[in-house]
């Protein structure tokens, strides 16, 4: 939407919505881009796509993006996160006309020891979930295409990027903490938290958004010194426990109450987990702007508006005016 309103020329290839509440519906995105439903396990049918529209940027976002459901279903997880990846690299080295690649893992791709201190990006990599472990291939195949092919492009920058805990309106995927927390406040229910103790960094997701467009930008300028992998996380005061996320976001919405559903035998995932973004703040000038409270102020904000009836699209447009006044501040 906003580099719509800029003036760009967008083709967003994806599987299509699983629900009418979904993000893409909701703003109505298929009036202000073109959109192809395709797979990204599809390698013949997304090149024909990227020989035909000949971009110059490209932002690889796509992946199946929850850990719990890479236990239950792993093959997925792998084919998609790993698979999928490949087949993107593969259409990118095909594809002539472009100049930028922004490729999107996950802060989860780092071997996670239960550090007090942040992940830097030339930390080790690994996974003990299929979906951490699948990121963790999928960077490690970024750096092989990175030096194996697109470092002997000069036109060509790519690069890896690395958030942290993403939150923002329009999410309603499953077993994630706002959309949980969101669907039991609408049914007047208790909040269940699996595990409340575990620290995450949250982050607004224009935060690294607008990370990602100031590297893309980067990287076409100036491909050589730009390309490599950068972490984009909030601040060290929004890394907090899960029960604390929970605690604000029934603040932010009026009423709601807390329920601790903690199983022993429940399946793993990290209890501490951070990053270290020196890189993205002194090479490229970017810092968070919103801080925790902020961050689901502005989440909640977004519910909110869709549960009133009122227009999506006019609150996320204000968000990222306010987002940008906030970078102006």
């Amino acid at each position: 939407m906003f580099l719509h309103e800029l003036g760009a020329k967008i083709l967003g290839y994806a599987l299509p919505p699983l629900q009418s509440a979904d993000n893409f519906n909701v703003l109505e995105l298929n009036k202000l881009i073109r959109h192809v439903d395709g797979d990204i396990r599809n390698l013949e049918m997304m090149s024909q796509v990227f020989q035909e529209f000949q971009p110059e940027f490209v932002f690889h976002l796509a992946a199946q993006p929850l850990v719990r459901l890479s236990y239950h279903e792993p093959e997925r997880t792998f084919s998609t996160n790993v698979g999928g990846s490949v087949n993107v690299l593969e259409a990118v080295r095909a594809t002539s006309s472009i100049r930028s690649l922004i490729y999107v893992t996950s802060d989860k791709c780092y071997k996670n020891r239960e550090w007090l201190w942040g992940y830097r990006e030339n930390d080790k990599l690994g996974g003990h979930d299929p979906y951490s472990a699948s990121k963790a291939a999928a960077e490690i195949v970024f750096s092989s295409y990175l030096d194996s092919f697109f470092r002997m492009n000069s036109t060509l920058g790519a690069a890896s990027v690395r958030a942290g805990n993403v939150i923002g309106g329009g999410d309603w995927s499953q077993n994630r903490i706002i959309p949980d927390c969101i669907r039991s406040l609408q049914k007047q229910e208790p909040i269940l938290l699996r595990n409340p103790y575990s620290t995450r960094p949250w982050q607004h997701v224009l935060e690294p958004v607008f990370g990602y467009l100031a590297l893309a930008v980067k990287l076409y300028e100036t491909p050589q010194e730009y390309s490599g992998s950068w972490n984009f996380g909030p601040r060290i005061d929004s890394i907090r426990p899960v029960h604390e996320l929970a605690e604000q976001v029934i603040t932010c919405w009026g009423q709601g109450e807390i329920k601790h559903d903690i199983d022993p035998n429940s399946l793993h995932e990290a209890l501490l987990l951070q990053l270290n973004c020196d890189k993205a703040n002194q090479l490229l000038g970017w810092l968070p702007c919103w801080n925790f409270e902020r961050t689901i102020f502005e989440t909640v904000r977004w519910y909110r508006a869709q549960n009133s009836g009122e227009s999506v699209l006019e609150m996320t447009k204000q968000q990222v005016q306010d987002y940008r006044n906030a970078q102006n501040d």
